[in-house]
């Protein structure tokens, strides 16, 4: 530390400036020291929140001594430039370069902490290993002079030295001891309700349901709320605003859930209604709302928020079994981290953005498995809730699974779940950008579109949630296939998602009747069409004949004034019964036994509907489908001689009329918004009577194949 004079006795000049006695040299190894000790403790011990106290204090004391460190280094500088190389100078210089480069990267990693998006991994690793380098430079540097002074006579200068360092670093940790008692975070109380009603036993507190926490035991609703503060401070604003309206976000919200949740509660009891609360209403569930002494069977927190960020990204683990078979985890929390702004956001921004390694356990390898969707999109019910016995329902996960959408092993010929339903977009976002995936880099500047666009687009609009207008362009958009994923465009189809043909014959004699076939195929649906709880869900094709001049002749699959699909329409759907035999058409599946009747497609299939319409007249026959329940009773005008044109569209609706109408009343006025999946149309002709001699037979159905795409 101190530079010899002439006569072999310390400069006091030096001793004045730079030496074991001046107050700048302790001032600053004492904040070298404790940037030192909290740096290693923020590096390498546990998340709680003295180390995010610990992480705020390092920065303001190594704000606090970029100046008078530089003004010391210099005048250090100033005093040893003259003297040759020995071990004592070379430590300087390079405790001296590892000193610049620390102080450097920690003002840029401070820049990106309070105004980037995140701070870069190269900067933290510079800080980090400039930081060990200046340690190796500083510590034998100091230890070295430390000792040949003991044995001289500066004895007393260098011990104060040293007790000033102690009290500085002591001092600093006393104030973040102080910092953590006064403020550590949200106090979550993390307890089921003292009435709480134990159906399955203490052990199975969330059945049926088989979604659980990794303690067994309640979480505090604050847990997973709050949504908005990801989006603040350009942090996950894109992410946020694509959650906003989709079905993940409404999903405890939804007025047909609410419904049906109330029915259900009427008849079985509130338990009951946690068999759906692990998929639809997790705040609530975990907190203990779903109870038998609870008015509001959806909490607060849990109904605006649904599935939200933290509810869906601190799952654990997850099973294939469905039914939320899932192990959620209670995140840790960072100071401020509900905040949304003031001071307090600044503050968690800050940290998030510098101490990142606990907020990106968020993100973790099991989101890119289609497994980790299973745990949701696959359901049953069995004895516990139907009394009878174990009944498959929606299953989205097998379908895939077993289609040759899943090809085992290789992810470049697999189109997954996420591959469809969260497409890459174009992002700002931190979260851009992904070094796991088989096709992506960390520099794409894309993230995963959190709209989970599928089939949703009633209850945006219904509820009028942020952003409905674009999430449903985009929802019908996607169900008539005109959305392109240019990732995996060489391994997924192009066209409409069904795909929809007519055959017929060119021309039909007067007096015969029309042969028509209407094959739908399944062309890039990763799972069975329709899915999803096919009692409400329905698809349908509507077909119609018109003549020359507009006039509809013929027509099949309309909707009556009261949104009422006609009777013998070809539909795709499900008719689910109770153990008595009765139909299950209020979504009361936790009566259900079975299925009298199922219609879907699955991956890479065809079905086929067939009519035969009379070209004179009268009524017109009934499909020849034995599927279909109802006589088509739909009147045509002489179809005589003339051109016609014969039009099919299929067309699917979330909700059917009869739900909604049970669930809001009779004077309902909702209705489910209708999606036209694919439509074709030809042209045909019919030869009147008088030139029957010279024309030829029909030609058969198969004689033409049309689809327009």
């Amino acid at each position: 530390m101190n530079p010899i004079s002439s006569t072999g006795g310390p400069s006091p000049r030096a001793v004045l400036r730079t030496g074991w006695a001046s107050l700048l040299a302790r001032f600053c190894f004492g904040l070298l020291v404790f940037e030192l000790i909290t740096g290693l403790a923020i590096t390498f011990a546990g998340f709680n929140a003295a180390i995010q106290w610990s992480v705020i204090v390092h920065t303001v004391a190594g704000l606090i001594m970029i100046l008078p460190t530089s003004v010391y280094c210099l005048k250090h500088w100033q005093d040893y430039r003259r003297y040759g190389m020995s071990q004592v100078v070379l430590l300087g210089w390079v405790a001296l370069w590892g000193l610049l480069v620390c102080l450097v990267s920690g003002c840029v990693l401070t820049w990106q902490g309070l105004f980037g998006i995140k701070t870069t991994e190269v900067w933290r690793s510079v800080h980090f290993y400039s930081t060990l380098a200046s340690a190796i430079g500083i510590v034998p540097h100091v230890l070295i002079s430390f000792f040949r002074v003991l044995q001289g006579n500066a004895s007393k200068p260098a011990k104060q030295f040293v007790l000033a360092t102690v009290l500085c670093n002591v001092s600093g940790l006393i104030l973040i001891g102080a910092l953590t008692v006064s403020y550590s975070g949200v106090p979550y109380v993390n307890q089921l309700p003292e009435d709480y009603s134990y159906l399955y036993g203490k052990e199975r507190p969330f059945a049926p349901s088989l979604a659980t926490t990794d303690t067994g035991g309640a979480f505090d609703a604050r847990t997973f709320d709050g949504p908005q503060s990801c989006g603040t401070a350009g942090c996950h604003e894109q992410i946020l605003k694509e959650w906003q309206p989709s079905a993940h976000r409404y999903a405890a919200m939804d007025p047909i859930f609410q419904g049906i949740q109330k029915v259900m509660a009427d008849q079985n009891g509130p338990e009951s209604t946690r068999y759906c609360g692990g998929c639809h209403d997790p705040i609530s569930l975990f907190s203990g709302s779903k109870n038998i002494f609870t008015d509001n069977l959806t909490g607060s927190h849990g109904y605006d928020e649904g599935i939200s960020c933290l509810a869906c990204h601190a799952i654990r683990e997850t099973d294939i079994k469905g039914n939320a078979n899932y192990v959620v985890t209670q995140p840790n929390e960072y100071l401020w981290q509900w905040q949304t702004e003031g001071l307090g956001r600044v503050a968690r921004d800050f940290l998030i953005r510098s101490y990142p390694h606990e907020h990106n356990q968020l993100s973790k390898r099991a989101f890119k498995q289609a497994e980790y969707c299973a745990a949701c999109h696959k359901q049953f019910i069995d004895q516990e809730v139907n009394r009878v016995g174990w009944v498959q329902l929606q299953n989205q996960y097998d379908n895939w699974a077993a289609s040759h959408w899943n090809v085992k092993g290789d992810p470049s010929k697999t189109v997954e779940c996420r591959e469809c339903h969260m497409p890459l977009v174009d992002s700002t976002d931190p979260a851009a950008g992904d070094p796991l995936d088989y096709n992506r880099d960390p520099s794409d500047r894309k993230h995963r579109s959190h709209r989970f666009l599928a089939s949703n687009q009633l209850i945006p609009q219904m509820k009028q949630l942020e952003g409905w207008e674009e999430h449903t362009r985009l929802t019908e958009q996607w169900m008539g296939g005109k959305i392109e994923i240019p990732e995996i465009a060489d391994k997924w189809r192009n066209g409409p998602i069904v795909k929809v043909s007519l055959q017929a014959p060119d021309e039909v004699q007067e007096g015969e009747d029309l042969p028509l076939r209407v094959v739908m195929t399944s062309n890039k649906v990763g799972h069975d069409f329709p899915t999803g709880p096919l009692d409400i869900i329905q698809s349908w094709l509507e077909v119609t004949v018109t003549n020359e001049v507009g006039e509809l002749v013929f027509a099949s699959g309309r909707r009556d004034e009261k949104n009422f699909i006609e009777p013998g329409s070809f539909l795709f759907k499900a008719e689910p019964v109770d153990q008595y035999g009765n139909l299950i058409d209020r979504h009361n599946l936790w009566e259900m036994v079975g299925v009298r009747f199922r219609r879907a497609l699955f991956p890479g299939y065809s079905d086929t509907a067939q009519f035969s319409i009379p070209c004179t007249g009268g009524l017109a026959d009934k499909p020849k489908d034995g599927d279909w329940k109802e006589e088509q009773t739909v009147t045509s005008p002489n179809m005589k001689g003339g051109d016609y044109t014969v039009t099919a569209k299929l067309l699917y609706r979330k909700v059917d009329q009869f739900l909604l109408n049970f669930l809001f009343g009779e004077t309902n006025t909702v209705t489910s918004p209708v999606a036209l999946i694919d439509s074709a149309e030809i042209k045909i002709k019919v030869k009147p009577n008088s030139d029957t001699s010279l024309n030829p037979p029909a030609p058969t159905p198969t004689d033409r194949l049309v689809s327009l795409e």
